[in-house]
């Protein structure tokens, strides 16, 4: 299960974020999103748990958390919804 973490501040690095969710449980994957030209962090990331229990206690246990002064919001990713081309 894929995870949105948002209001990152812009020093977390992927690490930062694996370190962070690593307690709840076996992750697949975290990564911050940067930006394709400067690299620097868009304030947001996504990470992955093997199966949804340890997701669901990742959500419990870290919406809300204190990183770096900023109160992280964490919910189940949502797809990219698709562009409308008028």
């Amino acid at each position: 299960m894929k995870l949105y973490v948002g209001n990152l501040s812009k020093q977390v690095t992927d690490a930062q974020l694996n370190e962070l969710a690593t307690p709840f449980g076996s992750l697949l994957s975290a990564k911050v999103a940067t930006d394709r030209t400067s690299g620097e962090s868009k304030g947001f990331g996504f990470i992955e748990f093997n199966n949804a229990d340890e997701a669901k206690a990742a959500i419990a246990g870290l919406d809300g958390k204190d990183l770096h002064g900023q109160a992280l919001k964490v919910n189940e990713a949502r797809p990219k919804k698709e562009q409308a081309n008028y």
